[in-house]
């Protein structure tokens, strides 16, 4: 078969590509372009080697990896293409044409991404008060003892050392009755939120979330193929009424009752012993997401739900995204006793058992009292901050300014009277992340405000966002649009 091979003959550039990758590149593309037809020798590997300067040995590198891709065949006579199935070129069958999955029509969502650096953005630690010198020893700690035993595949439930320390932590400061076993460590809240849909649920079942409320709990059921429900929440949390109850009962009900996520709702004894009633009357699981629950500015720590009754049937989720870093990617889900075992093989199946460094690290950062210390630390590093905010909003916009949240947790929301889609624009064009409360709802109406994080948010910054958001409101309809 004749065949047009000017194109191997072509000088090779002296970039940073080696010659023998280029030369492997030009003749991939071209059989792959159609230009280089089947059937057809290609020139001697010496003749080649001669023409490009390049030694014959590149030159059969190349050809003994395409052969083994299978784009070449050698024999005695020589090397010829390959006969390929070329895809016929057509709009219809080109990737961005294929179908989605429908499930993505529901996990759309409005919020702004933005860097964890920026002032004001809720949900981020005070990185910069992370304490390195601790963390270091953990870890350095775990690298002289067991090295090796670690870098294989570890136990997919996770490492028994975190597990146990964890328990004790929870048991001491959360109240929750849980032992080691029933521990299961995650990449974060959402990954465990994501295994709860999985487990508990069948397409088609009913969630109910809360109204507003976080948005990774809605994506987790929405991707589970759910149908989600939104709860509103009151000064107490989420509040089902007894039409919810009639009209779509849930299957799971997620809920952050010590600290709502984003109002700052604390969900009453009286109001949660009731939910733990009416779900196990309707054979319902909830997830407890205990959001910002190690860091309550009134007091002690409002303990969990979890620990309240016996047999409660309530999956308790935490993570230490908050009390230590984002990037740790280290969460877990505490699982009713009687369920543990029933979930345990499923989760084997799911999970491979990663991260055995950090977790062991962590294990030994809570035991040595690092942890503890720590969060004692950010409390009242949080508390301070959190009264700079309040006190420079009263004094900016007025004392009768609307405030929701404030017993605990990394931020506050600014009621409004406006559009706060708008307002949190401007203020990400001027270096500022406040997040619009408007746009934690799923259902009309949807209340105006900004959800102002100041846990990585220094004293400066904190008044210098304060003060933007005046000039905004200033120039948009008046400091006294805010909280009437």
């Amino acid at each position: 078969m004749t065949q047009d091979f000017s194109l191997l003959f072509a000088p090779l550039s002296a970039d940073n590509t080696t010659l023998q990758q280029q030369l492997y590149q030009r003749v991939k593309r071209a059989i792959l372009d159609g230009r280089f037809a089947a059937g057809a020798r290609l020139p001697a590997t010496r003749q080649l080697a001669k023409e490009l300067q390049v030694s014959r040995n590149t030159v059969i590198n190349v050809w003994t990896q395409l052969q083994a891709e299978g784009y070449l065949i050698s024999d005695r006579q020589g090397s010829r293409i390959t006969p390929v199935a070329l895809p016929r070129a057509s709009t219809a069958s080109t990737p961005a044409m294929l179908p989605l999955a429908q499930r993505l029509n529901n996990l759309h969502s409005g919020h702004r991404l933005s860097r964890d650096d920026l002032p004001l953005r809720a949900g981020v630690p005070a990185l910069s008060h992370f304490p390195f010198a601790a963390w270091r020893r953990a870890l350095n700690s775990v690298l002289s003892q067991t090295p090796q035993r670690l870098l294989g595949y570890g136990d997919p439930l996770g490492e028994s050392d975190l597990r146990e320390a964890i328990a004790q932590h929870l048991g001491m400061t959360r109240g929750v009755r849980c032992l080691a076993d029933q521990i299961v460590i995650t990449e974060g809240t959402q990954q465990a939120l994501s295994l709860c849909v999985t487990l508990l649920t069948n397409p088609g079942d009913t969630g109910w979330v809360e109204d507003p409320g976080y948005r990774g709990a809605k994506a987790a059921l929405h991707a589970g193929d759910l149908s989600v429900v939104p709860i509103a929440v009151d000064a107490q949390g989420l509040a089902p009424l007894d039409r919810h109850w009639q009209r779509s009962p849930p299957k799971v009900i997620y809920t952050s009752p010590t600290h709502q996520y984003p109002t700052g709702a604390v969900m009453s004894a009286a109001r949660r012993l009731a939910l733990i009633a009416r779900a196990q009357q309707h054979q319902a699981w909830i997830i407890e997401d205990d959001y910002d629950g190690d860091y309550h500015h009134r007091g002690e720590p409002i303990a969990a739900m979890q620990g309240m009754t016996d047999n409660a049937p309530v999956i308790y989720l935490g993570s230490f995204s908050k009390t230590l870093f984002p990037a740790l990617r280290i969460g877990f889900m505490v699982l009713p006793a009687h369920l543990t075992a029933r979930l345990r093989p499923a989760l084997h199946e799911l999970l491979r058992g990663g991260n055995r460094l950090e977790q062991q690290a962590l294990a030994r950062f809570i035991r040595s009292g690092d942890f503890s210390r720590h969060l004692s630390k950010m409390r009242r590093l949080y508390r301070q901050r959190q009264a700079t905010l309040r006190t420079e909003l009263q004094r900016l916009l007025g004392e009768h300014v609307q405030l929701l949240g404030g017993d605990s947790g990394m931020h506050l929301v600014l009621q409004l009277s406006q559009s706060d889609e708008a307002l949190a624009a401007a203020l990400w064009r001027a270096g500022f992340a406040p997040a619009a409360l408007s746009t934690f709802y799923l259902c009309e109406p949807k209340q105006q405000g900004l959800v102002l994080g100041y846990g990585n948010t220094s004293t400066t910054q904190i008044v210098a966002g304060v003060k933007q958001i005046q000039r905004l409101l200033d120039h948009t309809s008046g400091a006294g649009n805010a909280g009437e």
